[in-house]
Order: C-alpha cells, then structure tokens, then sequence
C-alpha cells in the first residue's frame, strides 16, 4: 500500500526548487534553534523549516492521539517514541497541510508563523544517542582494505561472510554537520621503530549511512531480520572519521578505540524510512547461505546515491566519490537481528552506522585509504592541490539523496572542516 506522503503526483503550495533535497513527498524529522529561543523539533519543505509547535498550537495534530508537547523537547526521541504509527500519520498529516490540491488541512494563512527561512535558524542534534555501533558491512570496501593489507586472494576474513562485523563505538563524540573535527593525537608507530606519539598524519573520512532506533527492547529480547524494519525509524548521513596511522597500532586485538572515538559527525536530518520505500531495490545474494536468524525473505537494499567532496580552505570543493547504498552486502534489518541475537537491549535514539560504504569502481571507493591506494596514488583537486589524506583546514562535504518517478529525497549536508591538533597537556 503507497504511503500518501509519498505519492510523486504531490505538489506544494511552497515553492520546492526542482533539486531541492526536501519536496513534500520527503518531510523529514530534526531539532533547530528557531530565531535564538529554545529548541524544538521541526521539519522541513524546500528552503523552509516547518515549526511543528505552531501547527499543533493550533490543532493540527489533536486527532492523531499524542502528546503534542513532545515537539518542544530538544531532541526527536520523545517524538519517536510515541510509535511508528503515530509518527508516520504526523509525516502524512503534514503532506496534507502543505497540499496544494487540498483545503480541508490548509494552513496557508498561518505561513509566516510555522515556516521560517531555513538561514534564520541553527540545526542541533536531532536526537540523544545512548549507544552507538559500526558495522563493516561494504564487500567492496572490506575486500579493498584486505587486498591492501592482507592477502589479496583472501581479502575477506573467514567470518565475513556469515556475520555483519561490528565494534561498539562512542556516542558522546557524535558531533552534527558543521561542528569542526580536531585532529586527533594518539601513538603511531612507524615501520621498525618504537611507537612515537603526536597527530595523526593520516586522518580520513568514512562514507556511511547511520541508522536510528524508533522502538525500544527489554534484556533479553531478539529482533527478528524480518521484523527489524519495525523498530528502524530513520537515516542520517554519517562521516564516521577514522585516524589510521593510530588505527593501524592499536586495533590488534580489541579493534579501533582513539582511532574512531575523537569524533563522529551525522546530517542533522533523520529522513524517514517511510521516505525512503520508492528506493528499495535487490540486495545481494549472500552466499554461502547464512544462518537462520539472518535469512530475510526479501533482501533490499536502498537506491541512495552517495557523494564525497573535499573543499581546501578559500577554494572551491572537488568531488572525490560517488557511491551509493545499495552497495551493503549486509542489509540494516540483518545488522540489527545480529546486533540483538543474543539478547543486548536497544533503546530509542541508540544509533547504527552502516560502515564505509564503496563500490566496484574506484570513483566509488568511501574513503582516502582506498582513493589513494594507502596513499601511494594522491587525488587531484581542482585548484591544483593533491590529497593522500584529509589535511588541517580542509572541509569534508557528504551528501546523499534518492531519486525516482521525477522525486529526489534527500539527506542535506554532513560537513565537518578538520582543525589542527591541541597541544597535549
């Protein structure tokens, strides 16, 4: 059954830019700072941020059966966790009160109260992140960095293929886009010599996606693979920054650790899974076959086309990757009954990211560690500069979106400038 919200014929009665990330058919979920005051949860049409408050001041949300005092928290968990059939039918009244065709919900009159120009406002943190795990769930990126580091004829470890890999990362250094990155300090250790300690010479970007918990488990609990889309709420673009110089000597044998945990950095837009269904497309066909617990009876994937630019200080931004999505050999419903099988809790709010997310060609490839071939094949920028990896003031760009039937859904911007390193104490 087509989501109403989601129907391609819809029109606005706000002006949309034809590229725009954000048409009536996308609505997502965020937290913004509205003319300086307090925070609230709000959404988004073209270049206008929706003020959720207004509407439900005036009763557009009294029948859906909630407390509409959730929209003035400063995080969306409270929203999100009045259910997924209460948020969804929030998403669809709201594509009725923009409609174009409909006057029964209009709210045209009450414009220059609920929609606000999106430069007049800060976007926050959409949501508290109680926990936060990565995957590694790319077989492009992961056969890349075994090729690089291993044996090329056995890039993928012998568990690849029968569990979605993951560590459980920070959530307090899970930063919103525009927040500067501090490079990080930690041990390295070059080739036949002790380990020495300073910046990371070798900061990059990881290309992801993060998906958010909208349903709460009790100890104990299992989510089934067929069931897990139930309990997924959203996506956010996520830039999971790794340094790989620090990565390289620590992660043997307890995994990354400095090396992910100085900061994160997500879109600040929670675009709906609801949003997202027109771009499901086939995924992978896993073989060997897996385990029960893990065998979905239709594997999907997203169609979600991803894109990396890097912008040197005064210059302009030049495109390094174009991945996409639908590249996971490991699907969000399969991370998540893995993440759960043996009972772990999850919680509203708590956060999954997707892992670098490559594709077969190397204009695909999601971070400098595989663009650059570990470094021994630079990029070229457009003002005539190289990269290996990320320097000091440069400005990494994320951006995704899906398009199909004349609609584009979109992500906005995940955006993080590097800062040099503090002095160590």
């Amino acid at each position: 059954m087509m989501i109403r919200a989601n129907d391609p014929s819809l029109s606005s009665w706000v002006e949309v830019a034809a590229d725009s990330d954000f048409p009536i058919q996308n609505l997502p979920f965020g937290v913004a700072r509205v003319k300086k005051e307090k925070a609230i949860v709000v959404s988004i049409i073209g270049d206008f941020i929706i003020d959720l408050t207004v509407l439900a001041e005036h009763g557009f949300f009294e029948d859906l059966g909630f407390d509409v005092r959730v929209f003035e928290r400063n995080t969306i968990n409270d929203f999100i966790s009045i259910g997924k059939e209460k948020t969804s039918k929030v998403r669809d009244r709201l594509s009725l009160i923009l409609d174009m065709d409909l006057d029964d919900w209009d709210a045209s009159e009450l414009k220059n109260y609920f929609l606000i120009p999106k430069d007049q406002v800060e976007m926050l943190m959409p949501m508290h992140i109680g926990d936060y795990t990565d995957f590694y769930s790319s077989i492009d990126h992961a056969t890349n960095v075994g090729t690089m580091f291993r044996d090329p004829d056995n890039a993928l470890l012998p568990n690849w293929k029968h569990l979605p890999v993951g560590y459980h990362g920070r959530s307090s250094s899970i930063m919103v886009s525009g927040t500067p990155t501090i490079r990080p300090n930690g041990q390295q250790k070059p080739n036949d010599e002790p380990p020495v300690f300073g910046p990371s010479k070798l900061l990059d970007f990881e290309l992801e996606m993060g998906f958010v918990v909208g349903k709460e488990t009790s100890l104990g609990d299992q989510v089934p693979v067929d069931e897990a889309e139930n309990f997924i709420f959203g996506l956010v673009i996520l830039n999971d920054w790794s340094a790989r110089d620090i990565q390289k000597w620590e992660y043997i044998p307890l995994g990354p650790f400095l090396a992910k945990n100085f900061q994160s950095t997500i879109s600040p837009w929670v675009v709906t899974l609801d949003a997202l269904q027109p771009f499901k497309v086939d995924g992978y066909t896993q073989t060997p076959e897996v385990l029960p617990y893990l065998r979905q009876k239709n594997i999907k994937n997203y169609d979600i086309k991803l894109e990396v630019a890097i912008q040197p200080k005064g210059a302009n931004p030049t495109t390094v990757c174009n991945s996409n999505f639908k590249y996971m050999y490991w699907t969000m419903s399969q991370q998540l009954a893995h993440h759960t099988i043996n009972g772990c809790n999850i919680r509203v709010g708590d956060m999954y990211g997707s892992g670098t997310i490559s594709g077969p060609e190397k204009s695909m490839y999601g971070s400098m560690l595989e663009l650059s071939w570990k470094g021994t094949k630079p990029v070229s920028l457009e003002n005539g500069e190289e990269r290996k990896f990320i320097n000091d003031f440069d400005t990494v760009i994320m951006r995704a979106h899906g398009e199909k039937d004349g609609v584009r859904i979109g992500f906005g911007e995940c955006s993080s400038q590097v800062l040099p390193a503090k002095e160590t104490v």
